[in-house]
């Protein structure tokens, strides 16, 4: 028996999983012993069947256990190759407005979803993670047709910001606030919106523009800019 196993563990270590081989091995070791056979009660199996079932059940477990492992993939090293990274999620229509951000300062721009055929409003929220003690917001609406402004608000006080509009270059409207001396900003999100006339129909926004540039109390100078995404739908 001690040289059975020893063949077994010789041919498992050679990574030679043959299974006809093996059990051949087995039947010539078994057909070699020479111990008297045992007395038996009736219908039972003999010892060397018995011993035969088993090994040969180790020999096609252990073939069957080096021939996967020998065949399992492996890289330049030996090992086994990394799982590829998993890919980006795709980007949709549902991605977020576009956002710059400048130190403290960031922004969003988009034309809200809730303009008709002849009329738009498009709106800038500003964050701010300090308080700003200047502040200037340039709106620009390209002159698509028909483009006449119709006013405009923000969420802080009207009493701190100067609005002035203006026409621009190739007829676009221009709408600026002016955070006026000795107020300020405090930190948090805060909107802007400018509102127009325009001819009948869907309005492309390509060609509209912000910027605001605003100083800290420190007197730190931050710009961000951006255009404004198209509502959805």
């Amino acid at each position: 028996m001690e040289d059975l196993k020893r063949r077994l563990r010789e041919a498992a270590a050679a990574h030679e999983p043959d299974r006809d081989g093996m059990l051949r091995r087995v039947r010539q070791g078994i057909a070699a012993d020479t111990r008297p056979t045992l007395r038996r009660p009736a219908g039972s199996l003999s010892w060397p069947c018995v011993a035969l079932a088993a090994l040969a059940t180790a020999a096609v477990l252990l073939a069957g256990g080096y021939a996967a492992v020998g065949t399992a993939p492996s890289g330049p090293d030996g090992r086994a190759p990394a799982a590829p990274p998993t890919p980006p999620p795709a980007v949709d229509g549902s991605a977020p407005p576009p956002r710059t951000q400048d130190g403290p300062l960031g922004s969003d721009g988009e034309v809200d979803p809730g303009g008709n055929p002849y009329w738009s409003q498009s709106s800038i929220t500003l964050r701010t993670g300090v308080p700003l003690g200047a502040l200037t917001l340039e709106v620009r609406i390209a002159q698509t047709g028909g483009v006449a402004p119709t006013g405009a608000w923000r969420t802080r006080p009207e009493g701190d910001f100067t609005l002035t509009t203006a026409d621009g270059d190739g007829g676009a409207v221009v709408y600026r606030w002016t955070l006026k001396p000795g107020r300020t900003v405090p930190p948090g999100q805060h909107v802007f919106a400018v509102q127009y006339n325009h001819a009948q129909g869907p309005r492309a926004a390509a060609a509209d523009a912000y910027t605001a540039t605003a100083a800290t109390a420190e007197g730190r100078q931050h710009t961000v800019a951006g255009p404004f995404r198209a509502p959805a739908g």
